[in-house]
């Protein structure tokens, strides 16, 4: 009986929108769920992800890794997003959000995450390419907190 790989690439959905690929992004992103967060991503040697205070990640594989490991506590929060403002053309989607992950136990949220989420329009739908997410300066707030499209 032959093996399967360690680490399979995803089956991949096709996004007809970056709205769509970041939708899919932030919901798996909220459930901690590893496979549908990869399902968002180009598997292209190109794609980078830099979390708050880390590294430049690149490549599938070594993003791959960063959120097995970020979600291997769990889901325990609601994200916020909000402020979004898009630049577009016809294969690339900019996208500059705030993101707020609010505790599911009631402490307050945390300070928000300034993130820039980039898509490319691939053969296969719109996929990830990069997401920069750094902390805000202290005392920050999102000035659209309350009109954010909070998940779930």
């Amino acid at each position: 009986m032959a093996s399967k790989p360690a680490n399979p690439k995803p089956t991949r959905k096709i996004f007809p929108t970056p709205e769509e690929a970041e939708a899919a992004f932030y919901d798996a992103f909220e459930r901690c769920n590893v496979p549908a967060m990869m399902a968002v991503w180009s598997s292209e040697d190109h794609a980078v992800c830099i979390h708050p205070g880390g590294p430049r990640l690149a490549g599938f594989e070594a993003i791959r890794a960063s959120w097995t490991e970020i979600f291997s506590g769990g889901p325990g929060f609601k994200m916020r997003v909000s402020e979004v403002r898009t630049i577009s053309s016809q294969t690339l989607s900019i996208r500059m959000v705030y993101e707020t992950l609010v505790p599911d136990n009631g402490d307050p949220p945390a300070t928000p995450i300034l993130a820039t989420n980039i898509f490319a329009l691939t053969p296969n739908g719109w996929r990830m390419v990069l997401h920069h997410a750094s902390a805000a300066p202290d005392g920050t707030t999102a000035e659209e907190q309350g009109t954010g499209r909070v998940l779930h």
